[in-house]
């Protein structure tokens, strides 16, 4: 899709666009924090009453919308929870459980849809309010180019407990702001995706939002700002296939997705201009 915003000059190079994609419930069904659960137990990082608790936030989140006040229970039961713990054996666990914790839950969906924007020329950016430990390995697998995520703070190679930036709401949509600035992203060309209400301002900083999976309040709130409405419903084993494989079964699935995504860019070009 060419660039409508694009200069001439060659003194100013023309813009990109970027794909910004959030991570828990809209490229994977679950919370990427919590997936972990099992390895980190393993490791006696984490005890049964921990995993009870979490459990119970990983619920509440899982079936309470997403609001302000789950994300942010989840937020401060995770915090609460890695205060104390090594970084660098959080991220060996979460190298080593990769493929158990997160393979069986990546929407086939979102997967095309990343394969089609990079077909495009587009930068795909993953944007998540979990850590960045977690979040950039998931990423690497998914050939995301960036990632905006929390970052715990760290004294001598722990968890403080403290956070540093927490991505999350309007958070994002500055981190948007900057890292387009930064890499020379057209945001009005650029698309954004997520599942909660509370990424509004994410998918509001963009010009081509689109609501995944999206509750009534979400999609109300979609209707209103006229973003796009997309299901993502099949996940993907990535690991179980070759490269090969991967990409075709993702062609598959993205000429169904790409579909829908064109007739409605296309749809709010031709009111626009009516």
């Amino acid at each position: 899709m060419a660039d409508e915003h694009a200069s001439s000059s060659p003194a100013h190079p023309p813009a990109r666009a970027a794909a910004f994609f959030d991570l828990d419930k809209t490229i994977i069904a679950t919370s990427s924090a919590t997936a972990f659960s099992r390895g980190f137990l393993a490791e006696g990082l984490l005890t049964r009453r921990n995993v009870l608790r979490t459990a119970v936030a990983q619920f509440l989140y899982l079936v309470g919308g997403a609001d302000a006040a789950q994300t942010e229970r989840l937020r401060a039961n995770l915090s609460r929870t890695v205060t104390g713990w090594p970084v660098s054996q959080v991220s060996q666990i979460v190298a080593e459980t990769l493929h158990e914790a997160i393979d069986p839950t990546v929407y086939a969906e979102a997967v095309a849809l990343i394969a089609e924007h990079h077909e495009a020329g587009r930068d795909v950016v993953i944007v998540s309010a979990s850590g960045s430990e977690i979040v950039e390995p998931i990423a690497a697998i998914l050939g995301a180019d960036h990632v905006v995520a929390t970052r715990m703070q760290v004294l001598d190679g722990r968890y403080t407990g403290d956070i540093d930036f927490y991505a999350y709401g309007e958070n994002k949509a500055q981190a948007i702001r900057e890292l387009a600035a930064e890499r020379g992203y057209d945001l009005e060309a650029s698309y954004a995706y997520s599942d909660s209400i509370t990424d509004a301002p994410m998918l509001g900083v963009v010009g081509h939002g689109f609501a995944v999976n999206p509750d009534r309040a979400l999609r109300r709130l979609a209707v209103e700002n006229g973003w796009g409405v997309l299901a993502f419903r099949r996940p993907v084993p990535l690991f179980d296939f070759d490269r090969e494989a991967r990409v075709a079964s993702a062609l598959v699935v993205a000429a169904m997705v790409a579909g829908g995504v064109a007739w409605w860019v296309w749809h709010r070009r031709r009111a626009r201009a009516s």
